[in-house]
């Protein structure tokens, strides 16, 4: 069974966010996004600097299985990316809540109500099973 974490909200494309530092949302795929994608050999991380609307294709993750979008769960600006997936991509499947996190986007707004959009972790387990 997948992990879904209580502290992280969830969309229904598979990504997580959670409010990091400020105005800031740290975001990733969930593990369960992870286990049916299978071992992830790249990842095309979102533009720094670049405009997003929730909704919006930020980048895509390559399996030995396929390749799928990901998509920014919240609106706002990317204002960091972990690079360290360039060179260690797995970290996805290892770590799908911590060293694997995708991207950081300053919300417009409040950080409460850009997550409120998404799914609670009880609603995305429900999703999931």
């Amino acid at each position: 069974m997948s992990v879904v974490k209580d502290n992280c909200v969830y969309s229904h494309e598979h990504e997580w966010a959670a409010g990091a530092e400020g105005q800031t949302v740290r975001i990733g795929i969930s593990d369960h996004a992870q286990s049916q994608l299978g071992d992830i050999v790249f990842v095309e991380l979102p533009q720094l600097g670049a405009k997003v609307d929730a909704g919006d294709s930020i980048g895509s993750i390559e399996s030995v299985k396929t390749v799928s979008e990901l998509y920014s769960p919240v609106s706002g600006t990317v204002k960091r990316v972990n690079e360290t997936l360039l060179e260690q991509p797995e970290l996805i499947n290892e770590q799908p809540y911590e060293g694997g996190w995708i991207a950081e986007v300053e919300v417009e707004g409040q950080v409460d109500e850009a997550l409120a959009a998404l799914l609670t972790a009880e609603k995305y387990r429900e999703l999931v099973e």
